[in-house]
């Protein structure tokens, strides 16, 4: 079974970028989150739809 969330970490790795910018990611909705008791995951379908536009939209 494929993973459906990953840590903020985790997210960060596969993304290539740091963990702030991967913060920034989910602050401007581009990464979708759950919370689940104190921690916060990153929805793996959401990291997939932003490669896939292969752009985010704002200034580097």
């Amino acid at each position: 079974m494929e993973p459906v969330l990953c840590s903020i970490a985790e997210a960060a790795r596969s993304l290539g970028v740091g963990k702030t910018k991967t913060y920034e990611l989910i602050s401007d909705n581009m990464l979708e989150c759950v919370t689940i008791g104190t921690r916060r995951l990153v929805k793996v379908a959401s990291i997939k739809k932003l490669v896939s536009t292969g752009t985010t939209d704002k200034a580097a």
